[in-house]
Parts: structure tokens; sequence; C-alpha cells
């Protein structure tokens, strides 16, 4: 795996763990994070021996979001170098949203912004108690623009409307209430928690989890019956015929553990 400027990746036992690597500004992102991001996705997103990814800051705080200095800075350089920097964050969340491997984020610290759209692109998302998390943007003249796509996959649109439009600060157990973190455990518990979460996503099928992130993108296009009943169909259909539905059918009916299993 290369080096990166901004972030941080190590590799353990099928398990890619990306850092934002910016704790001086609390992991604000800016456009060379958000190129890295992508390009640490897409690479361990076709990395045969990575099986599952976490997504964390170093630090104190997960992400206090954008980069305001940078934001500033490209304030009076005109709309097309906006809206490029625009593109890369759409890019950036739907290379994490697309990815075929679970991910799981470690929420920490301030999450503001931008940091909600990361969280919010990821599968699974485990959070400190003492976690403070704020769409900040109206504050500063914005609007969360890019990450509501995202953000919408979490929070139904008036719930998102209440936090977007006041730019409130909350903690995590009030987050997890509006359904945008799965996990509030306290600061001593954010290790065992994902260690155990981790165990139990490995156990599952590789194929069949990719399988699921693939059926859920899809139904949510609004398909018809018919292309529903098609889509579904022909997905059970595959899987029953692969190597890993056999293997997974043959250790149940022999009561040992699957090739695939790494998790003692």
């Amino acid at each position: 795996m290369k080096d990166y400027n901004t972030i941080q990746v190590d590799i353990q036992n099928q398990t890619a763990t990306i850092w934002l690597n910016r704790p001086d500004v609390q992991n604000a992102v800016n456009n060379e994070m958000l190129q890295e991001l992508t390009d640490s996705f897409q690479h361990l997103d076709n990395d045969k021996n990575v099986r599952l990814i976490v997504l964390r800051g170093k630090g104190k705080s997960f992400s206090a979001g954008a980069d305001l200095k940078k934001m500033l800075a490209s304030n009076k350089s005109g709309f097309d170098i906006n809206l490029k920097d625009g593109k890369l964050w759409t890019q950036c969340l739907g290379q994490i949203y697309h990815c075929s491997k679970p991910v799981i984020a470690v929420a920490t610290g301030n999450v503001f912004g931008g940091g909600n759209g990361l969280l919010s692109a990821v599968d699974i998302v485990i959070a400190e108690t003492e976690t403070i998390f704020s769409f900040s943007e109206v504050k500063i003249g914005l609007a969360p623009s890019t990450i509501l796509p995202y953000v919408l996959t979490r929070l139904n649109e008036h719930k998102a409307k209440l936090l977007m439009f006041t730019g409130k600060k909350i903690k995590a157990r009030e987050a997890l209430q509006y359904n945008m973190v799965d996990f509030v455990v306290d600061q001593n518990d954010v290790e065992s928690t994902l260690e155990n979460l981790v165990k139990d996503i490995m156990k599952a099928s590789p194929n069949g989890i990719k399988e699921i992130k693939f059926l859920v993108r899809e139904l949510k296009k609004g398909l018809n019956h018919d292309q529903t009943n098609d889509l579904t169909a022909n997905s059970i259909a595959n899987l029953k015929i692969s190597e890993e539905a056999f293997e997974g059918i043959s250790a149940f009916i022999e009561k040992r553990t699957p090739l695939w299993n790494n998790s003692k």
C-alpha cells in the first residue's frame, strides 16, 4: 500500500484501517485528503486480501469538516474551481458508499460538516459517548450540498432539515436517536466494540456481504415490480450455485467453520 500525506492505511488480519491523519487541525478535510481517500478506497476495494475497512481519525476528533482556510481562499477563485472542488467530494463519498466491502467508521471528538458526510457514506458507525455532531454549514453561509444524498440514506428528510437548518450541536446518544450512528459506547469500550463487530462480520460470506450491498443500492433506485423480481431471483440463483454457498452449506451440515472464516 502506498504512503499518503493526509491519511494513514494499516492492514492487519484482512482488515484495513484508514486513519484521517491531520490531527493538528482536527482532521479537517482538504482536497488532498479527498483524493487520497478516493484512491485508498479504490485500491482496497480491489485488494483480495482485504475483507473489511475501518475509517477513523487520528487525534481527538474524527473530522471537524472541510478545511475552512482552504475554503476561504477558494471563495474568490471562481465557479469552475469550486465546481472542481465539489466534484472531489462527490467522487470521494461515492467511492466510499459504493465500496463492495463492509466499511465501519469510529466517531470521536468533533464531527462537523463534511465529517458527517464521511460517516453517512459508510455502512456502520460506532460513536464514543462524548462525540459532538453538527451540520455546521449554515453557520458559515453554506449548505451541506455534496453530503446530503448520503445523509438522507440515514436520516429522514424532516430530521435532516431540523439538524441542517439549525446547525445545532448534538451528542452521540441524540445522534443515535436520529439514526446518524449505530452504536454509542463509552471511550473505554470503543476498541472492544469494534473488535467484536469485526469478528462477527468476518464470520459471514464475503460474497454474501458484497451481494447485500449491491442489492440495497439497486433496490433504492425505485425499480418496478418486475425489475425487482428479476433482480432478486437472479441474485439468489447465482449465489446458490457459487463456491461460497457450497462451502457454507457444507460447513453447516458438517458442523465446522467455513474456510472463509479466519475468526477463531
